[in-house]
């Protein structure tokens, strides 16, 4: 798939053929819906508590004599069944990491980046650079790229800290080295924006056949 090249003032500098291996493959639904469920699912903290009746403080003495009240007999203050006792059944420390096969993450990426460029919604810029962390820079080339209404993901070839300061106060502009990337991200984001050189990041990333390339 060949799709223009810009510069970072919004001029066509030429084309370039996008990655068969990554945006040319047919997307996989179930791969894509399988990544978001285990990436959505690892964002829980899993710390919720509450606690039973041994664990509330106090409830040490006998409240009440054990017979002669008319009432149930009780050993304790703390009991669930009364006000600031303890909880029944409730909620306790649990882990909801789960894992996916690395061939499956990888599909899952490659199937929302091919995904977006049969959208159209790819754009591929000449590299540049950011002297000083500066917003007002990068949102120009937003703009420039008619990206500034846009929920934006940025693809860098490599962690670029000037740039990454530069874009992170513009409403829905995220940043990413082209091979730190999740599926999530790309189809969290309606527009990609990727540099150049990072096509070959994310060819030597995850683009490779089954036979070989990064895992």
């Amino acid at each position: 798939m060949t799709v223009d090249l810009h510069t970072k003032d919004g001029a066509k500098a030429g084309s370039v053929e996008l990655p068969a291996s990554v945006f040319g493959i047919e997307p996989n639904e179930h791969a894509m819906h399988m990544a978001i469920r285990v990436y959505l699912t690892n964002q829980r903290q899993g710390t919720h508590k509450t606690k039973t009746r041994s664990e509330v403080r106090g409830g040490g003495k006998k409240p009440f004599k054990q017979k002669g009240t008319g009432g149930a007999r009780r050993g304790s203050s703390r009991s669930p069944l009364l006000p600031g006792g303890g909880t029944i059944h409730g909620p306790h420390p649990f882990s909801h990491n789960l894992e996916l096969p690395v061939k499956v993450k990888r599909l899952a990426r490659k199937s929302a980046l091919a995904l977006r460029a049969q959208e159209n919604n790819v754009v591929v810029v000449e590299d540049f650079t950011v002297g000083a962390p500066k917003t007002k820079e990068v949102a120009n080339v937003l703009k420039s790229l008619k990206l500034d209404n846009s929920k934006v993901l940025v693809l860098l070839p490599e962690s670029n800290r000037t740039f990454v300061l530069s874009a992170r106060n513009i409403a829905g502009v995220t940043t990413f080295p082209a091979d730190k990337i999740s599926a999530y991200d790309v189809l969290n984001h309606g527009k990609l924006l990727i540099f150049k050189s990072a096509l070959d990041t994310i060819v030597r990333s995850f683009g490779a056949d089954e036979q070989g390339g990064a895992q």
